[in-house]
């Protein structure tokens, strides 16, 4: 049977615990109200290029543009988005669960593949597996800012335009709710039409005009795909805050109940150990009788 004063101390360093993981669900309270506004006033306007890209990807020759250009898929490169810190539940986990299993794929045809990471999670991870690390980039989320998706752009697109990978497949988490993200997989590169997103409208099947003129707009190319690339941070980002308030959350009530368990557990204790002093003390006095 444990001593009394150990229970004490077991029971004050799980409240202890306790206000720890309290404030850590505050913060993230407060970052995930902060990191939903932007996703949700970003989104709109990504979800509408991301669509323009993939229409006009069918309109035009592949061959001007080299995001267009589809190649024979034997380099791949697998971005795989994670978080700098943990304690958020199974988002990680299940990111890097899931990009283990696409470039698993992708080996099995033939391909030669290796990853870009975005978030020190995924980076250890990566560091002790057998698979090249192409680009990695720690620390992004810290300050989350525009500027880290040009960064991250810039560098895939350059690569990509000399040929340094074929193919440019997309793991991350996406924001649905406070309680609930979304595990998404996407080909980023060459960008082409989703045959689960095909126009089905008259109007979207239609052509588009260009001011001022079609080659200018393909020179845009690169600043959209920041655009996309943004979105995605900011999806990783918000569904990193939720899953770390819920897992907060569960281990504040988790921790409560094993107070109550071990309070308990420590007046029955308690309480023990003051009828076995009475029963002697009772016992001694009638030894003396």
């Amino acid at each position: 049977m444990a001593s009394l004063q150990a229970l004490r101390r077991k029971i004050t360093s799980v409240k202890n615990t306790q206000k720890i993981t309290k404030a850590m669900k505050m913060v993230a309270a407060s970052k995930l109200r902060r990191a939903q506004e932007r996703i949700l006033a970003a989104r709109p306007y990504a979800v509408r290029v991301r669509s323009l890209l993939e229409h006009v990807s069918q309109r035009v020759d592949r061959t001007v543009h080299p995001l267009f250009a589809k190649r024979p898929g034997n380099k791949v490169v697998v971005a795989v988005v994670t978080s700098d810190r943990g304690l958020c539940g199974g988002f990680n986990a299940n990111v890097l669960r899931k990009a283990v299993e696409i470039i698993r794929e992708h080996e099995a045809r033939g391909a030669q593949v290796s990853v870009a990471v975005v978030g020190r999670k995924g980076i250890d991870f990566f560091k002790r597996r057998q698979w090249p690390i192409f680009r990695q980039w720690p620390g992004v989320f810290d300050r989350l800012t525009f500027e880290h998706a040009e960064d991250i752009g810039q560098e895939l697109h350059a690569e990509y335009a000399k040929g340094s990978f074929d193919e440019l497949h997309t793991v991350y988490n996406k924001f649905k709710s406070v309680m609930q993200q979304e595990l998404f997989v996407r080909k980023s590169l060459p960008l082409e039409l989703d045959p689960a997103e095909a126009p089905e409208s008259p109007v979207e099947r239609g052509g588009y005009l260009y001011e001022p003129s079609g080659k200018e707009f393909l020179d845009m190319l690169p600043q959209l795909l920041y655009i996309l690339v943004y979105r995605v941070l900011l999806e990783s980002a918000a569904a990193e805050q939720a899953a770390r308030m819920t897992a907060m959350d569960g281990a504040v009530k988790n921790a409560g109940e094993l107070i109550k368990k071990q309070t308990l557990y420590y007046n029955k204790t308690r309480q023990a150990a003051i009828t076995k002093e009475l029963m002697d003390i009772v016992g001694g006095a009638e030894a003396l009788k």
